[in-house]
């Protein structure tokens, strides 16, 4: 699988609109043009998500990446995140609500 490593700074939204941010912080153990890596054990919460089902309000809530071992690159033992990696985001109750958007990703890759 290929393209371009996810860092701190990507931006990534649900598909109607919230933002998702890193609920838990990246390790600065490989930094991509001066922002930490992230990998598939950080968690993303999804904020001011906007989606309604019927008139009930079913927010987006947060967002889950699939492991891509197909990469072989780990970060800290855990598969590091492509702006192509399978995702998913997550009502309240789990249900999927639609993959991420996320926007183009950085080359640059240091390793300290």
């Amino acid at each position: 699988m290929s393209g371009s490593l996810l860092d701190a700074g990507a931006v990534i939204g649900c598909p109607h609109g919230g933002r998702a941010s890193a609920a838990t912080p990246p390790t600065a153990a490989v930094l991509i043009d001066g922002q930490a890596a992230v990998t598939a054990a950080h968690q993303y919460l999804v904020t001011g998500c906007p989606h309604i089902v019927d008139g009930v309000p079913t927010p987006c809530v947060s967002v889950r990446f699939s492991p891509d071992g197909a990469t072989g690159v780990t970060v800290d033992g855990a598969s590091v995140l492509l702006d192509t990696s399978a995702a998913q985001c997550l009502s309240a109750a789990l249900v999927p609500q639609g993959p991420p958007v996320v926007q183009a990703a950085q080359r640059k890759v240091t390793v300290r």
